[in-house]
């Protein structure tokens, strides 16, 4: 028998990763390429540093106030229930042991602090990997500036339109507007942060990140710390 031979599928070719990012005005117009800094955002990601990153802020975020009582913290209980010998029952000598009904609790949870901390060099690593997988994902782009006409939420709506986002959307600016704040506080898919405050987790939680133009030229020099 003669067997014809299908020939595979050819694999479609990756886009070249390419560190430079678009940069829009307030129209949504392109105005530029903005070249990131090549030794910083290769667009590698290590995995394993993000999951211990995002690990390490969700255990911060625990309050870790859960509290139960044990025989001691329990009120009553002094009296012995009944004599020791001659009832037939087992032995007992207080109503809050953990056995009964309305006693203490046995190695229940108390207040505890779950907090810990990573390296400084492995906050780095989960931040610049967290930048590179939006980069990667071509969900990076870097805005004019961050303004608004008056502090309302149609206006802000209005730039996230002429943006063409979807989803949650983060906003690194130099310096935070109050006007900003304002217009964008009820848009609970939209967070402004200062280029110093925000991290791994923030990059993570959003679906676009967008970086205004003066905020570029400085962020620079937190990675180089």
């Amino acid at each position: 028998k003669t067997t014809t031979k299908v020939p595979a599928a050819k694999k479609a070719a990756r886009p070249e990763f390419s560190s430079a990012i678009p940069v829009f005005d307030v129209k949504g117009k392109e105005i530029e390429k903005y070249q990131l800094d090549k030794e910083l955002f290769t667009g590698k990601i290590n995995k394993a540093v993000l999951y211990q990153a995002v690990l390490m802020y969700n255990a911060c975020a625990r309050q870790g106030n859960a509290s139960t009582k044990t025989r001691g913290d329990v009120s009553g209980g002094g009296k012995k229930p009944f004599r020791q010998k001659g009832t037939g029952r087992a032995r007992a000598g207080s109503t809050r042991s953990p056995l009964w009904r309305h006693g203490g609790s046995v190695f229940g949870p108390h207040p505890r602090d779950y907090r810990y901390d990573m390296p400084k060099k492995l906050k780095r690593v989960a931040l610049l990997s967290s930048i590179n997988s939006k980069l990667v994902d071509s969900k990076m782009i870097g805005i004019s500036d961050v303004t608004v006409a008056e502090p309302k939420t149609k206006s802000f709506k209005t730039l996230i339109n002429a943006l063409k986002l979807g989803g949650k959307s983060l906003f690194i600016v130099d310096s935070v507007d109050q006007n900003v704040v304002r217009a964008s506080r009820n848009l609970h898919e939209v967070s402004i942060k200062n280029y110093k405050d925000f991290n791994t987790m923030d990059v993570l939680h959003c679906d676009n990140l967008v970086i205004s133009r003066p905020a570029l030229e400085k962020w620079s020099g937190r990675f180089n710390q």
